[in-house]
């Protein structure tokens, strides 16, 4: 086996494209996106601020590119998936950003995601996570999916209650960004559910 397989959360990786409802897809994120994902970052700051601390400044091109470059370099070792969401009928575009982390351990992988705020609404964010709650529970070694979020958080709680997910617990935790209460649900869905 090698030294990359040994480090991954799986020996496999999820589709790099995921095709959606509603004229949207999830597609691997790249270093050719970096420009569109930072003004698409950008265009929405006031709607990520409250929620996201990593949206507290403004970031510059460069600091986009470095996460992109990050991005293809967890996805090729297997340790982490993020995605792009975007408009089928404009190549390229940047409407959201969703990811399958490995950063709550072995055998589940958590998601992650924003939507730009003239998307909201639509059903996408829901979509997106149905596909990658799938994608991520069919990866070898993968027996649980998480979605962490604020309490307050009334938007991003309700798509993990549509998709048939537990609210597992609440743990507390610093408030980190602005809308933040410091109460943390971890919403669990399991290959058995």
């Amino acid at each position: 086996m090698s030294q990359t397989a040994e480090n991954s959360l799986t020996s496999g990786r999820p589709p790099a494209v995921l095709p959606l409802p509603g004229g949207v897809s999830l597609r691997r994120r790249t270093l050719a996106d970096s420009a569109a994902l930072n003004a698409a970052v950008l265009a929405n700051l006031d709607h990520l601020r409250p929620w996201m601390p990593w949206a507290a400044e403004a970031p510059e091109a460069a600091q986009t590119e470095e996460q992109s470059r990050a991005a293809e370099e967890s996805w090729l070792a297997g340790t982490d998936f993020r995605y792009l969401l975007g408009l089928d009928a404009r190549p390229g575009s940047v409407i959201g950003a969703f990811g399958l982390h490995g950063r709550i351990g072995p055998g589940a992988l958590e998601i992650g995601y924003w939507l730009d705020a003239a998307h909201t609404g639509r059903g996408h964010a829901r979509h997106a996570v149905s596909s990658l709650t799938a994608a991520a529970l069919a990866l070898p070694g993968i027996a649980r999916v998480e979605i962490h979020c604020d309490e307050a958080n009334t938007a991003s709680a309700a798509i993990p209650r549509r998709l048939g997910y537990r609210l597992d617990r609440i743990r507390d935790e610093v408030i980190a960004a602005p809308a933040e209460t410091g109460r943390i649900m971890v919403w669990i869905r399991s290959e058995n559910d």
